[in-house]
């Protein structure tokens, strides 16, 4: 990252920086929001999350000031606005543990507002158009998200439509739900989790031109999830060889295949996925990204964040 473009913190400095923001979650509610292969200790709740929670208050405050500026020059009531908060990183990195400790903690506010999380693994083709289009070995690479669906889902979120439905996605058939809707009510926040949700967009119109509208457009404040590659490809290949334990048991499931191989194959599977797969995607697509963040969250070999670096540009 560019050292003139952030600030950095260790982790004891960004500790400090929490001030009186008080424990809203037990070591229990933790537990219970756990990921696959890693969970959230109460140390890291308090050095880590709570600072980044006032943090993210403070912004959600000046916003909603700034919309009722805008809304007493054009002589209209007040009306709130849906605070957009995008949470970026690779396969593996702990997104979706981090997003849903978020949530919660956003909604333990004083001001108790609403939160919905929506990921963009509903935003995929359906399993059988990737297919058709031979971009299954390509899911999670830009080509295989309908992105202009993202970006009307995120207009409409922004624009106060009342009810607005993202499609759901199923790990374990690794394919779109038919008929299965998230229904967003206007939130007063939305966290939108991917790996994408930081690229700058599809190809659009003749002649090759940059897409006129992306997705951060849409966002308010942008979080990245970083790690060295070679921990998150041990996070991988740990997740791999839990889910052959667990859901690809299930004879629903897509994986269902690789059930019953032995762990060192296994092992080989989940390594050799990773560096033809998802290595491909983080080094090409996602960790470029990576300066378009507000925040960027390190973490060590453990999953704990270790350093905290603010964007000052």
């Amino acid at each position: 990252m560019r050292a003139d473009a952030y600030q950095t913190f260790s982790r004891a400095e960004w500790a400090a920086l929490r001030a009186n923001t008080p424990f809203t979650l037990t070591h229990d509610e933790l537990v219970a929001l756990r990921g696959m292969n890693y969970s959230v200790s109460l140390d890291e709740l308090a050095e880590v999350y709570l600072p980044l929670s006032r943090l993210l208050e403070l912004h959600v405050r000046a916003a909603r000031n700034l919309n009722g500026v805008t809304d007493t020059f054009l002589g209209r009531p007040f009306v709130g606005r849906t605070y957009v908060i995008a949470i970026a990183g690779s396969v593996a990195v702990g997104k979706s543990t981090f997003a849903r400790v978020l949530q919660a903690l956003i909604a333990r506010w004083p001001a108790t507002p609403t939160v919905d999380l929506v990921t963009t693994d509903g935003f995929l083709f359906p399993l059988q158009e990737l297919e058709r289009k031979q971009l299954v070995r390509r899911k999670g690479f830009p080509e295989s998200y309908d992105t202009r669906r993202m970006v009307r889902f995120l207009a409409d979120i922004k624009a106060g439509v009342p009810e607005v439905r993202a499609p759901v996605y199923s790990h374990e058939a690794y394919d779109i739900v038919r008929d299965e809707w998230q229904v967003v009510r206007r939130p007063d926040v939305l966290i939108f989790e991917g790996l994408n949700v930081l690229q700058p967009g599809v190809v659009g119109g003749p002649g090759g031109r940059p897409a006129s509208v992306i997705l951060s457009d849409f966002f308010d404040f942008s979080i990245y999830l970083d790690a060295r590659t070679a921990d998150i490809e041990a996070w991988y290949v740990e997740r791999f060889l839990m889910l052959q334990r667990t859901a690809f048991q299930k004879p629903a499931s897509y994986f269902h295949h690789y059930k019953d191989l032995p762990q060192k194959e296994a092992r080989e599977v989940g390594q050799r996925i990773w560096s033809e797969i998802n290595a491909v995607n983080l080094r090409e697509n996602i960790l470029p990204t990576r300066e378009r963040a507000h925040i960027v969250l390190s973490k060590g070999g453990d999953h704990a964040i270790e350093r905290v670096s603010l964007r000052q540009l």
